[in-house]
């Protein structure tokens, strides 16, 4: 049991929430599927013979079977979209900085992960993020919230939104997903949106090679130390070993070289939003699969060459640190949920939750419960 609150409990706190417990997670946040040594792997409440995702996994089942009313979670790489989509429920990634990190260690440099809210209504997203938004004195780079579930209800009409769909068939997906999500874009459309096909707008190969570059040396820069101790790296899943390893071999010009690519992209993507409020991506490239895997070693039959490969359409947001709404986008012939990610310029949360709530009026999919066992 800790000791003290961080920010995030602290401010759920003083708000009057009542923190229940914590929710299962993969072993240190790593992977889009919700399993370590200690809880076991969480089941999706939809199949329970398949995947919640991850890593805010416990969370999105937790909400979707009733147990909740909102929950927290994190995300780095799509921690709160992808088990949102797995779980027929919503989770927003915030503009970075919106929502404080603690105050420990550096604080400057790592700005691949955040924190953010869960809910099974865009409302109660807003509400929640209310409460977790605000600049610390502690923490640099912070964004002034605003009063986000305030006239929270907006006519979609002349939206204009771009969809990037696969990427030009860089993001391999399985059959159904890109329809799944087009479907759900046909609610914005059917509501006076416009919907426009965008093609892929940065070399998504540049794309990952910065995000991996990244993404391990904030690894092995927070988990180094661990990893040093032979006892713990002994026990360590082989997934994290990787990052570790993989994080410390780099050199301080690979890693400038990689933030390089991470600002030509935030720099291409103010081009983009000067034509489009929004863009979309899926937010899943797989159904929920069998629970008892680590991870998809395939996708549509291209084989994935890391355990995160899979997942790899959520980087495009997360390396450029944007707000992102993941909404639910209905369910497949197997009965299994998907989900549409659905993001704008940094600082633009409140216009993307707006949106997104004109998206929940029209359709409401977690009205549709999990079956009953």
């Amino acid at each position: 049991m800790p000791e003290a609150d961080d920010i995030l409990p602290a401010r759920l706190r003083a708000a009057g929430a009542i923190l229940i417990g914590k929710t299962n997670a993969p072993e240190f946040g790593l992977g889009s599927h919700t399993f370590n040594e200690v809880y076991g792997a969480t089941r999706n409440p939809y199949d329970p013979g398949r995947s919640a995702g991850g890593s805010s996994g416990g969370a999105a089942a937790a909400l979707a079977a009733r147990m909740l009313p909102v929950a927290d979670g994190s995300d780095m790489m799509g921690s709160l979209r992808n088990p949102a989509a797995f779980c027929n429920v919503y989770g927003f990634r915030p503009s970075f900085g919106l929502v404080p990190a603690d105050p420990q260690g550096d604080t400057f440099l790592h700005q691949l992960a955040t924190d953010g809210p869960m809910g099974r209504t865009v409302e109660d997203i807003a509400h929640l993020l209310e409460v977790l938004a605000g600049p610390d004195p502690r923490v640099p780079h912070a964004v002034a919230p605003e009063p986000y579930a305030e006239a929270l209800d907006a006519d979609p009409r002349g939206a204009r939104i771009g969809w990037l769909g696969d990427w030009g068939g860089a993001y391999a997906c399985e059959p159904g997903i890109l329809a799944a999500c087009e479907a759900a874009l046909g609610v914005f459309a059917e509501h006076g949106g416009n919907v426009e096909p965008v093609a892929p707008p940065f070399a998504a190969g540049r794309l990952w090679e910065a995000w991996t570059v990244l993404r391990s040396w904030a690894i092995a820069a927070r988990l180094g130390p661990l990893h040093a101790d032979p006892a713990k790296r002994a026990r360590m899943k082989p997934e994290l070993v990787w990052e570790i390893e993989r994080g410390l071999s780099l050199s301080a010009m690979e890693v400038h070289a990689a933030s390089v690519t991470r600002s030509a992209w935030f720099a291409r993507l103010a081009g983009l939003f000067e034509r489009f409020e929004a863009l979309a991506l899926p937010a899943a490239q797989v159904w929920p699969f069998p629970v008892d895997w680590r991870w998809p070693q395939e996708v549509a039959g291209r084989p994935m060459d890391t355990y995160h490969r899979w997942m790899e359409v959520v980087v495009p947001v997360s390396l450029a640190g944007l707000p992102c709404l993941a909404l639910p986008a209905g369910f497949g012939a197997a009965g299994l949920p998907t989900g549409l990610q659905l993001f704008g310029p940094h600082g633009a949360d409140r216009a993307i939750l707006r949106l997104g709530q004109a998206y929940h009026r029209a359709t409401d999919w977690p009205a549709r419960r999990p079956p009953v066992p």
